[in-house]
């Protein structure tokens, strides 16, 4: 029950953000998403993502063998949801990555922190910074259908990602000054992403949720299943391993309604799938976390 509780108090604020944006739109306010998706995209979020990494305090050798089970699990998850993809005869560049990445960030974070205090907190940000490097490499080079290499290293999360492994690695520190900064600014990342997540909702139709439901369903079976058995070939301690399980078996990620309406991929579809896996979660999460714990 506790668990239940917990995982509602960190969902929630998820669906109020988002009915920012929708109720917005509703009342016929302008919203412009294509600045509001730069400036996420490329300011908010790798402030975030360096941050994050940055202040993290972990043993390298465990950092090593976290990163390799975190690759490892996406790669599997990647294979088995591009097979669901060719079955259902599903649009690869709106559906693949949506299917593979999970939203580790705004819930995946807290998550750990509640199941394993800072501990697991450290833990989840190296799955974070994981998946957040596929995610803006190969899960770019999906959504926007190919095209040159130099597309996917463009993007300011990347640099930011490994940049803050880098100081995480020589435990280096920025200024504060420079530090509070960066900080300030990803704070912007997790409400700029929600509520535009809300001005597509209020573009769907009912009939749209009938296809996430089922797809949410089976990628919480395809996400949680792959980094068990990762997680169990790999033999890590158990609270790297429930940190793993838990952060790949988050919904779908925010970002990918952002990278589909910055690509041209159906944003409205991968908008119905974040708000069917996120609202599925308030049961799965549950279960999910009985299991590590």
């Amino acid at each position: 029950m506790i668990i239940a509780l917990t995982v509602l108090e960190i969902v929630a604020p998820v669906f109020l953000l988002a009915f920012v944006g929708f109720t917005w739109v509703k009342l016929g306010f302008e919203y412009r998403v294509e600045f509001v998706t730069r400036l996420g995209m490329s300011l908010a979020t790798p402030c975030l993502v360096f941050v994050a990494l940055m202040q993290s305090e972990m043993e390298p050798s465990s950092l090593g063998a976290l990163s390799l089970a975190g690759f490892a699990a996406y790669a599997l998850v990647a294979v088995l949801t591009w097979g669901l993809v060719q079955i259902g005869r599903l649009d690869r560049q709106t559906f693949l990555a949506p299917l593979i990445f999970s939203n580790t960030g705004n819930l995946g974070l807290p998550l750990a922190l509640f199941a394993y205090g800072d501990v697991g907190l450290g833990y989840a940000v190296v799955v974070f910074g994981v998946s957040a490097v596929i995610q803006f490499t190969f899960g770019i080079w999906l959504v926007s259908g190919g095209g040159s290499p130099w597309r996917m290293i463009q993007e300011p999360l990347v640099p930011a990602t490994l940049l803050g492994a880098l100081f995480l690695v020589m435990d280096w520190e920025t200024p504060q000054f420079l530090t509070n900064a960066l900080d300030l600014i990803g704070q912007m990342a997790i409400p700029i992403m929600l509520i535009t997540l809300g001005v597509a909702v209020a573009r769907l139709t009912i009939g749209s949720f009938a296809q996430p439901i089922l797809l949410a369903a089976l990628k919480v079976v395809i996400s949680a299943g792959s980094a068990t058995a990762v997680g169990l070939w790999f033999g890590l301690e158990p609270v790297a391993f429930g940190v793993l399980v838990l952060q790949v078996a988050t919904p779908v990620a925010v970002t990918s309604y952002m990278l589909a309406e910055k690509y041209g991929a159906d944003a409205n579809a991968v908008a119905g799938l974040v708000v069917v896996s996120t609202l599925m979660s308030v049961l799965t999460l549950p279960v999910i976390l009985a299991f590590v714990l």
